[in-house]
């Protein structure tokens, strides 16, 4: 049975595939602030998301959010029963228009800007996973170590908010921040009012048993 995650994996390499080798397909899709301010096509916060610089920025993008969108559509599943694939497939597409927000924004105008790829709405996937299990292992480059994900996601979010401090390269540092902190409160919001599970306490907890050495 395909998921939910193998689902947009396989639509995002396909629409990322032909844009690679059409130009228009990337000018029709790509976020572009101006021709929502001017132009009302809204829907580039999405399509955004569908399309990617090259082949590696699209093969990091989806093999990161395939190793944690698999765990987290599992979990939703196991916290909210028949509808919990459905309020999963809702993270992603919502956490693609969030987190990219600030950077709309702040470039409404700016004929100069233009943003792709489906790495803010990854982060809230990601972020939503660390705090399901917030000590499961996660490694970081160049550390030779696994460290567990409740250390992993604040050193993420620092390093991200210096470099969009810093405008460093061509990345979107803004929208991994935003996505990572949608995807936390999405979860912490829809549990509390659809399920019996606590996703606060849960992370509290797990982290308390982890410092206890259980």
């Amino acid at each position: 049975m395909i998921t939910i995650t193998l689902s947009i994996i396989l639509l995002t390499s396909v629409i990322s595939f032909t844009g690679f080798s059409n130009q228009k397909v990337l000018d029709d899709l790509i976020f572009y602030p101006p021709a929502i301010t001017n132009r009302n096509q809204w829907y580039r916060f999405i399509t955004s998301g569908l399309i990617h610089a090259d082949i590696m920025h699209l093969l990091f993008n989806m093999y990161s959010f395939y190793l944690f969108g698999d765990l987290v559509e599992r979990t939703f599943v196991q916290i909210f029963g028949e509808s919990g694939k459905l309020i999963y497939l809702i993270l992603y597409i919502i956490s693609l228009i969030v987190c990219l927000l600030p950077t709309y924004f702040n470039n409404q105008n700016n004929y100069h800007y233009r943003s792709l790829g489906a790495s803010g709405a990854v982060s809230a996937v990601i972020f939503a996973g660390i705090f399901l299990y917030p000590t499961m292992g996660m490694g970081i480059f160049p550390i030779p170590f696994h460290i567990p994900g409740f250390v992993f996601g604040p050193l993420y979010l620092i390093l991200s908010a210096y470099l969009a401090k810093k405008g460093h390269g061509n990345i979107n540092h803004s929208a991994h921040i935003w996505g990572a902190i949608f995807g936390i409160v999405f979860l912490i919001i829809t549990t509390s009012f659809l399920s019996k599970f606590n996703a606060f306490e849960n992370f509290i907890n797990a982290i308390k048993l982890y410092i206890a050495g259980y």
